[in-house]
């Protein structure tokens, strides 16, 4: 009889997680006339070759393919596609100059500008990673035609994806244009709704982490749509106008009720009834109808109630206020720091993806100098560090790649003629949206479509080598990858960490010191209230979103394969105690603004002096003799918020310094 059972390890474990997603059945149809039907088109018209490039363009953006609106579609599709035209054009001209083996050292020069590109945000780490697969495939696939046209035909397959992305899209939802931007607003309304209904349970912070990350899909949704009107040289309408105070509404409204949430107690169902209102009414574009009645139990609740009517107020306006003025725009976001690609994260990165190219393309090379191009193409999209921990996505990598020859064996056994490749393609095509639940599907989904490529393109037995090259590419990135200097979770994770910190920091200061809001208004002049209000919800929503880019990271690196001595730093618990503390700093700010007494300047410094002192801790760690402890942290009795401030600050304190 067992006594008790032992946990299943993490990185055991997480090649068996699958995301519960709904079905995309716009993104199925779209990829049904993709691949397929070009494919089909190309071997009709006896031209397979362009055909291949073509299905394959529209391939490498299906991956991209991905629910949002249609100018988000355009970035996260267009920008990974001309990356792709490129890695096309440079991988076919090192074909076409019989480089031989030089195509080692230059494969692993795009390998490294691939990796230290994959630390500067999700669309360009794709964009790397497209170019690099598309340079390796242009220099391997033996398909005639010069470089810059297999580029273009190449180019094509993705604008074909990206045409059908414009025109097949999901139901438009009532109330006129804008709809995918109206659709990521009302999600911020239903997420806020489930965070009020989940205060005061276990499901809680989960809740606002999500209510967090909708917040940033309407950000982006919206800044993009600002972006274009910009390019084309108009000026906003008034409907964008007013979809932008709606959604200023939201943020303002959110940040009351991160002050409810910090309060942790269960809250009546009608008060989060009232953002599913107005969801409904940005759906519908019917009027939000009668909200929950006001109530002054608490500061809190008093600012959620006040934040209510203004929104109220903004939805049943019919015209946009006159635009702010100059200066009182958000402030940029810092995007460069220790995240950069020039960064130790993502040099590391540059040098992991060089030495699994390179060495790839080397063994390849040794073994089959014909078709060697699969073993680092496999490399490419197993070494990428941010599809997941590196031993899930080997297992994966091999399961769905067995998986996709077998059916493709299968299909070619049972069928016959000249179509059935395209038959193949389709089918895959179909799958992929649906496939990004699991890495292993999507590798299956990906392989039946190559192999269908490689058929036609006069390759008709190479699918019993893909298993071979698999093997070995997964054996070449888990030796690579767990080489003890780029291994090291502390040089992956600490700088996303070190910098949600300083976000952090950058808010708390803005919150507790008043000199902060005199010093965004001009010389001689009186703060502008809206101007404070502005920036301290953009500081706000730039701390949550740094520490979701951290917790990722650190999720990821939890889930790793390490050795059992080999105990690093608990991130996740300190990327907790940060997000309360950013919660903490919320509630607070509330409070100022309902007459509570604001903490002298000595306190506010101590509090943010030692945010700033763990982050350069985890940025330099020599800076502290072993075994110093931080300066001593006091409870501030100005407000009651800032003794569960310090707390947090203890809290994360020790565990910043177990290093």
């Amino acid at each position: 009889m067992l006594r008790h059972r032992r946990a299943v390890p993490a990185w055991l474990a997480h090649p068996f997680r699958w995301q519960r997603l709904p079905v995309p059945w716009a993104a199925v149809a779209r990829g049904t006339l993709c691949a397929g039907p070009l494919l089909a088109a190309g071997i009709a018209t006896g031209h397979p070759a362009p055909g291949v490039l073509i299905a394959l363009g529209s391939m490498l953006a299906g991956v991209n393919d991905r629910p949002g609106t249609r100018r988000t579609g355009i970035v996260h599709i267009g920008l990974p596609a001309l990356a792709s035209a490129l890695g096309m054009l440079l991988g076919a001209s090192l074909r076409g100059a019989d480089a031989g083996w030089w195509v080692v050292p230059a494969l692993s020069a795009v390998g490294f500008v691939s990796g230290a590109g994959s630390v500067a945000g999700p669309v360009r780490s794709t964009a790397g990673m497209q170019m690099l697969a598309a340079t390796v495939l242009g220099a391997g696939m033996p398909l005639p035609g010069a470089p810059w046209a297999k580029a273009l035909y190449l180019l094509a397959g993705c604008l074909w994806l990206l045409l059908l992305r414009l025109v097949l899209r999901s139901p438009r939802p009532a109330g006129g244009p804008l709809s995918g931007e109206r659709a990521a607003v009302a999600t911020v309304f239903d997420a806020l709704a489930d965070a009020l209904a989940a205060a005061g349970g276990p499901g809680a912070e989960p809740a606002r982490r999500r209510l967090t990350a909708a917040l940033d899909r309407a950000d982006e949704a919206l800044r993009l749509r600002r972006l274009t009107s910009r390019l084309l040289g108009r000026p906003a309408r008034p409907e964008e106008l007013l979809l932008a105070e709606r959604f200023a509404a939201a943020t303002a409204l959110c940040e009351a009720s991160v002050a409810l949430l910090w309060e942790a107690r269960p809250l009546p169902p009608r008060v989060a009834e009232s953002p599913r209102r107005f969801a409904e009414a940005l759906r519908t574009g019917r009027p939000p109808g009668r909200l929950s009645a006001p109530e002054r139990s608490s500061a809190a609740r008093g600012a959620f109630d006040h934040a209510l009517l203004d929104a109220a107020v903004a939805f049943d306006r019919e015209r946009p206020v006159p635009p702010p003025a100059a200066g009182t725009d958000t402030p940029p976001e810092r995007t460069a720091g220790p995240r950069g690609a020039l960064g130790p994260a993502g040099r590391d990165y540059g040098l992991r993806v060089a030495l699994c190219i390179g060495a790839s393309a080397a063994v390849a090379l040794l073994l089959r100098a014909d078709h060697w191009y699969w073993l680092p193409a496999t490399v490419t999209f197993l070494v990428k560090p941010d599809l997941g921990p590196l031993f899930s996505r080997t297992v994966n990598r091999f399961a769905g790649t067995a998986a996709g020859v077998l059916v493709f064996g299968a299909a070619g056994a049972l069928l016959s003629g000249s179509w059935w490749p395209a038959l193949m393609a389709g089918a895959g095509g179909a799958l992929l949206p649906f496939a990004t639940r699991h890495f292993a599907l999507q590798t299956g989904a990906i392989t039946v479509m190559v192999l269908s490529f490689v058929y036609v393109g006069g390759a008709p037995q190479a699918a019993p080598e893909r298993i071979v090259d698999t093997s070995l590419a997964c054996g070449i990135v888990l030796v690579v990858g767990h080489l003890p200097h780029l291994s090291d979770p502390r040089r992956r994770v600490g700088p996303r960490v070190t910098e949600a910190l300083r976000s952090t920091e950058r808010f708390l200061r803005y919150v507790l010191e008043p000199r902060t809001a005199a010093a965004t208004a001009p010389p001689g002049a009186a703060a502008d209230p809206a101007a404070v209000a502005t920036r301290r919800l953009a500081l706000r929503r730039a701390a949550y979103r740094t520490l979701a880019q951290a917790r990722g990271a650190a999720e990821t690196a939890a889930a790793e394969f390490r050795p059992a001595r080999d105990h690093g730093p608990d991130w996740l618990t300190a990327i907790t105690a940060a997000e309360r503390i950013v919660d903490a700093a919320t509630a607070c700010a509330v409070r100022l603004d309902h007459g509570a007494r604001r903490p002298g300047p000595a306190e506010a410094e101590r509090l943010c002096q030692a945010l700033s002192a763990m982050a350069d801790a985890l940025e330099t760690p020599g800076r502290r003799p072993p075994g110093t402890p931080p300066p001593e942290l006091r409870p501030v009795p100005d407000c009651a918020t800032l003794t569960d401030v310090a707390a947090e600050l203890e809290r994360l304190r020790g565990y910043a310094g177990a290093r």
